[in-house]
């Protein structure tokens, strides 16, 4: 795949391709997959790299594995299919305040990612957008796409199995050096951590994430990258418990940065590290690990 400019495609198997996202499907692009069985064809979160393509293909419907800016960013380029999401981010495709309340963010960073959607992401609502559950099976015709759930970096985010080509789809456990990204409203460490524990045991040929990663070939490789993924939430917990050495704010432990580099020109970072070290904060506590000296300053023990 192309780092920059032309994405270049890349069948996976007889009935998979990838639509191969600029910049290697780096943020804010991503890797689209196309799936065409003999009775119908799908494609799963459309990127923003399909807007600069001369044509897309036809298809019958379009599956988002969550409802996120960068994976319904190609929706609007299939007006005539319908659009499905996992019950539980059905809201964000319905309308812009929906997708607003999946994200959270207060004040400015909202009033941003709302021109942002709309401006960068092509964001269009479908009344009719369809929601779909657990273990959902889309029949193609010889191939079918069967949904396994998979949240904690939203709430609905699913990974998508397609068979008979052996091919799971990750969706944003991209398996990136950043991590597990879980800094919404509707994200949750808790949930993360046990999706990857289920998704560690799934058998497939290959693996394929949206983002950077691209396609990896098989278990053992898969293992190996999913397991420095997952070391991520330990370091960023580990460094947080060293920077408790002496009593913090909350608003010392957002400035720090955990989740982005200091310097990182994120619009919505302060909230992303709000709600991401949030989440580390409790459960220390719970676990005896860190006291709330006083309202909001926090020390290890």
């Amino acid at each position: 795949m192309s780092e920059s400019g032309p994405a270049e495609d890349l069948r996976i198997g007889a009935h998979v391709t990838v639509l191969g996202g600029m910049r290697n499907g780096k943020y804010p692009h991503g890797n689209s997959l196309l799936v065409e069985g003999l009775e119908e064809s799908l494609v799963i979160d459309p990127s923003l790299s399909l807007s600069a393509r001369a044509s897309v293909p036809r298809v019958d419907r379009v599956i988002n594995s969550h409802c996120h800016e960068d994976h319904i960013a190609g929706n609007y380029l299939f007006p005539s299919a319908p659009w499905l999401v996992h019950e539980l981010d059905l809201l964000g495709l319905r309308s812009l305040d929906g997708m607003m309340t999946i994200y959270g963010y207060p004040g400015p960073a909202d009033d941003y990612f709302r021109k942002a959607l709309v401006g960068e992401f092509h964001y269009r609502p479908r009344a009719d957008a369809e929601g779909f559950a657990d273990a959902r099976v889309f029949d193609l015709g010889g191939v079918t796409v069967r949904v396994i759930h998979a949240p904690g970096h939203t709430r609905g985010h699913c990974c998508l199995a397609i068979e008979p080509d052996g091919v799971l789809y990750l969706g944003d456990i991209d398996l990136t050096s950043f991590g597990p990204y879980y800094g919404d409203a509707w994200s949750s460490l808790a949930d993360f951590e046990r999706t990857l524990a289920t998704v560690g045991a799934l058998e497939a040929r290959r693996y394929a994430t949206f983002h950077h990663i691209g396609v990896i070939d098989g278990r053992d490789q898969f293992r190996a990258r999913l397991d420095r993924f997952a070391e991520v939430i330990r370091v960023r917990e580990r460094r947080l418990v060293e920077f408790l050495a002496e009593p913090r704010t909350l608003d010392e432990i957002v400035a720090h940065r955990f989740v982005y580099r200091p310097g990182d020109a994120v619009s919505y970072a302060d909230a992303v590290e709000l709600r991401s070290m949030s989440q580390h904060l409790d459960r220390l506590i719970a676990g005896g690990r860190v006291l709330e000296v006083e309202s909001r300053r926090y020390l290890a023990i």
